[in-house]
């Protein structure tokens, strides 16, 4: 097959260009674009991504994405990879699907059967969709609390632990050879133990080589022995394996010497999306395609200029920076991957099959299960949970955005087990006057509670509370109600509010959380998490109070 294709196709087969879901209006400018890069240009696949518009993120919706991606590969001559970010299944970037936890919520529920249901109804909706490259599992260890980026990605700060999670993953997305899909490890070596965000600039992985050795590489190894598809690369400097201060992803030492020949690893290397500033800062994205390449990725993911890069790598190939022979095993690696995932024999979706597949009520009650199972409280000084006087206590949600929808399924929850608990509502952007008056009438209750959601997403730089938000959970604190803060995604938060009376962590911000913590809160369920991250100075893994349900308590009072 690559004896057909001249040198500048073959590269253009190892770049994956940036799109979304939506299907676009062909006078567009977006669409005219896509379809140059896909038919003309011959580049080897697409990324689906999450639209952005005026600060809201877009899922796509099921059907149109299907019938989009159909279309796409009716214009290319060469099978289209179609990839996407599935680390939570097909939530991550699709409308109407189950919504299951981050990473660390089943890092918390020790539950690693989930895991390997989550892996194969990860790939069972993929497949579904047209996606054929899923850019998951996460296998970084996290074992940083300032970390802005991985944190609740990841599956905990425990190496061997993360490992048997990345194992099971991968277990279960290539069960099924019917809806086999090809898997990436990430981030390679290893993005847990940074403060920086890779997508603002180069982060740094400052640790001795055995640290990382025992540590960073425990995952990445299990991932390699049970098969994983491909590796992606970080945007970070590792200074144990790189002597120059340059990223991974260009970094022969890395690359070849570190992933290639210590490890063994024989699949594809995918780099982190060539569009981030931990890379662009460094390089032209000609220059950066090219020592990529050099350095031995086998995929460029989502570059800013896909041409820029295929004119970089074509360059390099003519002044003998990269042998022919470099770019051919790439190549055949890229269409071996797609002869395996079944493009070459049928590369187009069947709509009658996608509600089968993404609407099974079986694929909610696992994720609800998760999120139930992970819920750990791991302080309560004045026994806050279950709450033992909804009437008299009081609960206020803590948003990031104005107009965020996080929040409303906890209230609704919580309201529907009991009625008469005040609940609130405040934001980043609430004025300092409006959350003085909600601390007065929060002092009149009894007991409080709060739900915070702290996102971990690309470009943020931090996982603290903005605004005046953390002025006014300190108020709450000093007054003279207990506080029961519950942390919606980073589980570190109690490192700023130590203060508080009892502190639960549900490592998630999927309305699944939402649901589970309202049912912790009002004793319906068990609360049985266990920390898969330390909270330095405050807890360590493991830690996790266990509490009854409400019946449970009752029943054992009747004997």
């Amino acid at each position: 097959m690559a004896r057909r294709l001249s040198l500048h196709d073959r590269v253009a087969q190892l770049i994956i260009v940036r799109g979304y879901g939506d299907y676009l209006n062909s006078e567009s400018a977006e669409y005219r674009r896509l379809v140059r890069l896909i038919r003309d240009v011959h580049v080897g696949g697409m990324i689906v991504a999450n639209r952005v518009l005026d600060g809201h993120v877009i899922n796509a919706q099921p059907y149109e994405m299907a019938v989009f991606l159909n279309h796409l590969q009716r214009l290319a001559h060469t099978p289209l990879f179609f990839g996407s970010d599935f680390e939570r299944g097909a939530s991550m970037r699709v409308a109407e699907t189950s919504r299951y936890p981050y990473m660390m919520a089943y890092g918390a529920a020790h539950d690693l059967k989930a895991v390997k249901d989550l892996g194969a109804a990860t790939a069972r909706e993929a497949r579904a969709l047209g996606i054929t490259w899923v850019f998951a599992p996460d296998a970084d260890v996290n074992n940083n609390p300032d970390n802005p980026i991985i944190n609740i990605r990841s599956f905990g700060e425990n190496p061997e632990a993360v490992a048997q999670n990345v194992a099971a993953f991968i277990e279960g997305a290539h069960a099924d050879p019917d809806n086999y899909v090809l898997l990436s490890a990430k981030h390679f070596p290893g993005h847990g133990d940074t403060a920086e965000d890779s997508h603002m600039q180069m982060a740094k992985l400052d640790q001795p080589k055995e640290r990382i050795e025992s540590v960073e590489l425990v995952p990445f190894r299990a991932a390699i022995a049970h098969g994983i598809d491909s590796i992606m690369t970080a945007h970070l400097s590792v200074p144990a394996f790189e002597p120059q201060p340059i990223p991974a992803t260009v970094s022969k030492n890395i690359l070849t010497g570190l992933l290639r020949e210590e490890l063994g690893f024989k699949g594809l290397i995918v780099t982190d999306a060539m569009d981030m500033q931990g890379l662009t800062k460094l390089f032209s994205q000609g220059e950066a395609a090219a020592r990529a390449v050099e350095a031995g990725a086998d995929v460029l993911l989502m570059p800013a200029d896909p041409e820029a890069c295929i004119r970089g790598v074509m360059e390099a190939v003519r002044k003998g920076r990269i042998s022919q022979r470099r770019i051919d095993e790439s190549v055949a690696k890229v269409l071996a991957a797609k002869q395996r995932v079944g493009l070459y024999r049928s590369r187009f979706v069947s709509l009658d099959k996608i509600a089968d597949r993404i609407k099974d009520p079986s694929l909610d009650e696992l994720a609800q299960k998760v999120a139930d199972e992970s819920v750990t409280l791991v302080k309560d000084d004045k026994h806050l949970f279950p709450i033992g006087d909804p009437a008299n206590s009081c609960l206020t949600v803590l948003t990031e955005g104005r107009y965020s929808s996080r929040g409303e399924n906890l209230i609704n929850s919580v309201l529907r087990r009991a009625p008469n608990m005040r609940t609130y509502l405040a934001n980043t952007m609430t004025p300092d006057p409006e959350l003085n008056g909600l601390a007065e009438t929060l002092s009149q209750c009894k007991q409080v509670y709060i739900g915070a959601f702290i996102t971990v997403a690309a470009n943020r730089g931090s996982v603290a509370l903005e605004g005046g938000l953390s002025k006014f959970v300190d108020s709450l604190i000093k007054a003279n109600a207990p506080v029961a803060l519950i942390s919606f995604g980073s589980p570190y938060l109690l490192r700023s509010f130590p203060g508080v009376s009892a502190y639960a962590a549900t490592f998630s911000t999927s309305n699944t959380s939402e649901i589970a913590a309202a049912k912790a809160l009002l004793g319906e369920i068990p609360i049985q998490g266990q920390l898969p991250v330390s909270i330095p100075g405050l807890a360590k893994i493991g830690d996790g109070i266990r509490v009854t349900t409400r019946t449970s308590r009752a029943s054992q009072g009747m004997q």
